[in-house]
């Protein structure tokens, strides 16, 4: 599947396929999320699907419960990749899925049934902060004196065969 762009910054992605829910609603959700901070993105969709809160009036459930799997599974991969969680904003979007279609004796009444694809991409923006970079600077250079250590106690010999 393509992605809807590709980012300049570092990001994670996650692609939920045929998911059994109303595109119009996941629409709402997806503009509702999109743009914000990892944490709030979440902590919306949770209570969303807990009926904590609402949007428009109506608690979109099942279609929070969607993507909000799709949504962890994109922090996964963020994980994975070593980006930094406190930076990561998410840009979502969902299409309509194709179109599957049921025998019914009356074929007017439910012989259509929705899906939805859902795209989530964890992009990595903002500033870091001064002590985070003070904290990777220190990591690379302790990296860096113990590869001297280690080459200093392999003879030459080894290294060179």
């Amino acid at each position: 599947m393509t992605y809807t762009f590709k980012p300049k910054e570092n990001y994670a992605k996650a692609y939920g396929k045929n998911l059994k829910i109303s595109t119009r609603s996941s629409k709402i959700v997806c503009r509702a999320i999109n743009k914000k901070p990892l944490k709030r993105a979440k902590r919306l969709l949770v209570d969303l699907s807990s009926e904590k809160r609402s949007l428009r009036g109506k608690y979109y459930t099942n279609a929070s419960k969607s993507i909000l799997k799709t949504l962890e599974s994109a922090q996964k991969n963020a994980e994975f990749m070593g980006l930094d969680e406190e930076r990561l904003f998410v840009h979502a979007g969902s299409q309509t899925g194709p179109v599957m279609r049921r025998r019914r004796r009356k074929a007017g009444f439910g012989s259509r049934m929705k899906s939805t694809n859902i795209e989530i991409m964890l992009i990595e923006r903002g500033k870091v902060s001064q002590i985070k970079k003070e904290i990777k600077k220190k990591v690379k250079e302790a990296v860096k004196e113990v590869a001297k250590e280690i080459k200093k106690e392999i003879p030459e010999e080894k290294i060179e065969e």
